[in-house]
């Protein structure tokens, strides 16, 4: 089996940094990927490897898990900052001109529907037993070289608009892998082609390098920002993506790239950290619109793309009310806050 040098040789892969006007942008130079984790007991020592993942790479908590499980794995461990509380931490001092630069009086938009075609981004479950397909990038140097398990019936969000950024995301259920795609598009030949790709393995921490995109222009993981329809029947326990019309050239960890569409220096950051303050009143709402909302209160929004200003992101599903999903409406930018989770690096 792979070791973890497989993983470390998969950074070092990338290459040096595009700097590109429009989903790269200079980000003050190579960034340094992070150390593997210590091995634990498993068919390759338990060390998650892109190049020949197993099932000895899975985390498939028990009940009464207190983390988000999607398909039986984790999303990520409890300490990552999509899981992160940050109810009680401090609010940032230039709270107020970054809530402004996004619209103070924007209205919160659930960017997802009952179906695929409504700009929710699906998810692709598979077996371990998938396939795996070269995938041709645009941006390679900042791309995980795959192959990737893709299905030929995948889903790809908004996929009958030919305008829309068609992300992809592929699980590997028995091994607790997401393979992120950023405008997947069948070749010709009938190949895969994508803008740019990242694979995740939901069990640990591991980052982009700095400077380095993903499938998303923050460099993070779009998976564990994406509110699914089973996590409102209860308590939804993680950060929620967030998009934002104007962004600045600097981003917050764990974000690792930015695409500035603003020279402001208080358009956010990629990564910047949003709460819906505790003041807000949600007993208005429907009961999935209030575990929803108070997710946004316990764990935040992160800013992870370009968009338009106060879009959440979630997966489509039939089960959705289409009413309750549109009364989000009522809450608008000026009910958000932002706090401190670290330095705008640039």
């Amino acid at each position: 089996m792979a070791s973890w040098l497989t993983h470390l040789q998969l950074l070092l892969r990338r290459g040096a940094l595009l700097c590109t006007a429009g989903l790269l942008a200079c980000a003050g130079g190579q960034g340094t990927p992070l150390p593997p984790p210590q091995p634990a007991p498993g068919a390759d020592a338990g060390v998650p490897d892109a190049g020949s993942p197993d099932t000895a790479d899975a985390v498939h908590p028990g009940p009464g898990y207190p983390g988000p499980v999607i398909e039986g794995c984790a999303v990520f461990p409890l300490d990552n900052a999509w899981n992160q509380d940050v109810s009680r931490l401090p609010v940032h001092p230039d709270s107020e001109r970054f809530i402004e630069a996004m619209g103070a009086d924007g209205e919160l938009v659930a960017a997802w529907g009952q179906l695929a075609e409504q700009y929710g981004v699906p998810i692709t479950v598979v077996r371990g037993t998938q396939p795996r397909v070269p995938v041709e990038f645009r941006y390679e140097a900042h791309s995980d070289p795959g192959p990737y398990p893709i299905p030929d019936d995948v889903l790809r969000e908004a996929d009958k608009d030919p305008d829309a950024d068609h992300h992809a995301i592929v699980l590997d259920r028995d091994r607790c892998w997401a393979y992120e795609l950023y405008d997947l598009r069948r070749k010709a030949d009938g190949g895969w082609f994508a803008q740019s790709g990242a694979l995740w393995h939901l069990g640990v921490n591991w980052t982009r390098p700095e400077g380095y995109t993903s499938a998303d222009a923050a460099g993070l993981p779009i998976l564990p920002g994406l509110v699914r329809y089973e996590e409102t029947e209860g308590e939804l326990r993680h950060a929620i993506r967030i998009t934002s019309h104007a962004t600045q050239a600097g981003y917050i960890a764990p974000a690792s790239h930015f695409s500035a569409t603003s020279s402001s220096p208080f358009a956010p950051p990629m990564g910047l950290r949003l709460r819906l303050k505790a003041s807000v009143d949600l007993s208005g709402y429907a009961p999935r619109m209030r575990v929803l909302l108070r997710a946004l209160q316990r764990y935040g929004a992160i800013v992870a793309d370009n968009g338009n200003s106060w879009r959440i992101g979630g997966t489509s599903d039939p089960r959705w009310s289409i009413p309750e999903l549109h009364s989000l409406a009522g809450i608008h930018g000026s009910d958000f806050e932002v706090v401190q989770t670290g330095p705008i690096q640039r």
